[in-house]
């Protein structure tokens, strides 16, 4: 037997051995779980910081390929999915929808594509959000000229706010 290789444990009826694990019975099972072969999602959420049902997400939504399972079962992801998943999450922080976020996935894995490409993606993200800027500093705006009108006092169903809200004025 080779003095390297540590020896298994007398626990339970597996034994251990450095990146496999080896089942006594009736019949041998040995399984790698060592990380060279895939990361547990448990492992890939943590690592990710994120929880498991969205890494299942991003799976159906196409943002992950599905991963190989192991012999028990067991999704064996490779160490770059906590990359890809942290990817997609500091895009969402910035405002990309999942659909952009597909896109921009696939750009940065074809080597054909070029730099253009991502920054009109990211420039069609500026224009979008400045146009909900201004969308919003309206709504701030209707609803200031609003409360101005509504001495706060009285009964609510005589408040001028909730008249204009029905008379459709607040959207002109």
């Amino acid at each position: 037997m080779n003095s390297n290789r540590p020896a298994a444990s007398k626990s339970g009826t597996a034994g251990e051995f450095e990146g496999l694990t080896l089942y006594l019975g009736t019949g041998f099972r040995i399984e790698v779980v060592s990380t060279t072969m895939g990361l547990k999602i448990g492992e890939v959420a943590e690592r990710a910081e994120v929880n498991l049902q969205t890494l299942r997400y991003y799976e159906r939504e196409k943002l992950l390929p599905e991963p190989p399972r192991l012999s028990s079962g067991y999704r064996a992801y490779p160490d770059s999915t906590v990359r890809c998943v942290r990817f997609i999450k500091r895009a969402q922080d910035i405002g990309f929808t999942l659909a952009e976020i597909r896109e921009l996935l696939s750009l940065r894995i074809d080597p054909t594509r070029q730099k253009t490409e991502v920054r009109g993606i990211a420039q069609a993200k500026i224009a979008d959000i400045e146009s909900k800027i201004r969308t919003l500093k309206a709504m701030k705006t209707a609803l200031q000229h609003l409360t101005e009108r509504c001495s706060g006092c009285g009964p609510a169903n005589e408040c001028p706010i909730l008249e204009s809200i029905d008379s459709e004025e607040v959207l002109k």
